[in-house]
């Protein structure tokens, strides 16, 4: 953990004492864990570490990075061997599909590389047959990503907008690092990358979304790249997510651009989705002629919610609710 005692992970290089409770930008000592879970979709034992080195306006993870100013308080350090033990234990009782990697996000990981490390090095001693994951946005020193890459079997890169302004009004920070790292990741960890993406905000990082296209392009066309729908939240809470038609052009922009792999996921609906007034107007009967109770079940309905009306005492599914946990990206 020396790297704590002087710290220059981050492209602040702040060079904090966080071993002795001095604070840099992010705010944060020691690693700490804010919640783990084992998640199906990303075939992943999924680790949320706090703090962050950015000050996004739009995260929606906020409670998590800006901790400790939010007053929430959660897990703490936990020591890397127990954090192995745990996840061990948790994979062997999962029924879900197999769990290929231990994954760390947050918040930004890349200011706890040193955990990371800690962590790869445990997984190895106690036999776990899995990679290491990151999701970052790629604000590290150059010294760092190369540990990164040299770690990693998966990582996610998330640039945020493309210019310079831009990019410092949404996060605080300038964007020269994360490109810079961009490239070097596409050069010399390909085969590592599992996706880059950017937050679609509109009338903010929209109409940078073709421009980081072609720089991606330019450095391999084949590289995944995901648009994420921006939903309402943090200091932008009243601020409006994009259309689904605006996703859909966007898409197309990045392929003009020369990208072969591109996709999106969440949008800001302007009406109530076919899908689900179909299933109100099937529903009207089963709640007595009641437009608005209908409505409001059919959400219920689309999830997998099987009595009607509904009834979460009488509900075989009430240990496995499909409604309460739906995650929403899942879907468009």
């Amino acid at each position: 953990m020396e790297d704590l005692e002087s710290c220059r992970l981050c492209e602040w290089r702040c060079g904090a004492d966080r071993l002795r409770g001095e604070r840099g930008v992010c705010r944060v000592g020691r690693a700490e864990v804010a919640a783990t879970m084992c998640s199906g979709t990303l075939a992943s034992y999924i680790v949320t570490l706090l703090g962050c080195c950015y000050r996004c306006l739009h995260c929606n993870a906020y409670r998590i990075s800006q901790y400790p100013d939010p007053g929430w308080h959660y897990v703490g350090h936990v020591p890397a061997a127990v954090l192995v033990a745990d996840a061990r234990e948790r994979i062997a009782a999962y029924r879900g599909p197999r769990i290929r990697t231990l994954g760390f996000t947050g918040g930004d990981p890349i200011i706890h590389l040193p955990y990371m490390e800690e962590v790869a090095a445990e997984v190895k001693r106690q036999g776990l047959d899995l990679g290491i994951g990151l999701s970052t946005g790629g604000f590290s020193t150059e010294a760092a990503m190369e540990r990164i890459v040299g770690l990693c079997r998966t990582i996610t890169l998330e640039i945020k907008a493309w210019s310079d302004p831009v990019h410092r009004a949404l996060t605080g920070a300038p964007v020269g690092p994360v490109l810079r790292n961009a490239e070097y990741l596409v050069r010399e960890g390909r085969d590592r990358i599992r996706v880059f993406r950017t937050v679609v905000i509109p009338g903010m990082t929209d109409k940078e979304v073709g421009r980081i296209a072609a720089f991606i392009a330019s450095l391999d066309p084949g590289v995944p790249y995901r648009l994420i729908g921006f939903r309402p939240n943090n200091v932008l809470y009243y601020h409006p997510g994009p259309s689904r038609e605006q996703m859909e052009h966007l898409c197309s922009v990045c392929r003009d651009a020369g990208l072969e792999d591109v996709a999106w996921s969440g949008y800001y609906p302007e009406a109530v989705p076919d899908e689900i007034a179909a299933r109100a107007a099937r529903l009207t009967g089963a709640y007595g002629g009641d437009r608005a109770a209908a409505l409001t079940a059919a959400y219920a309905a689309a999830c997998g919610c099987p009595t009607h009306p509904r009834d979460c005492g009488a509900c075989p599914l009430r240990d496995r609710c499909p409604a309460t946990l739906r995650e929403p990206w899942r879907g468009r």
